[in-house]
């Protein structure tokens, strides 16, 4: 069993359209390494540095990764991984 991502619709250029995908690691940093070998270009989009892009979140089972141990949080087979780009106006 793998690791659903579910992907928002800006970086679907990233997964030839696919509203979600999937993949495998023990930690968030290992399935978004993972993806970024199917998907080009995408870990570029959520990962700068050695943290997670400050306009992006990314949610576990519906809890916020930044609070959970960000790149290093573990995931495991079944779990669903969400990404959203932050929204901001006034």
């Amino acid at each position: 069993m793998a690791i659903e991502v579910r992907i928002p619709t800006i970086l679907r250029q990233y997964t030839d359209g696919a509203k979600a995908v999937e993949g495998s690691g023990s930690t968030l940093a290992e399935l978004i390494s993972d993806l970024e070998t199917r998907h080009p270009g995408l870990k570029d989009r959520l990962v700068e540095g050695d943290a997670l892009r400050r306009f992006v979140n990314v949610y576990l089972n519906d809890e916020d990764v930044r609070f959970l141990g960000g790149l290093q949080t573990t995931v495991d087979d079944g779990d669903a991984v969400t990404v959203l780009p932050a929204v901001a106006g006034g």
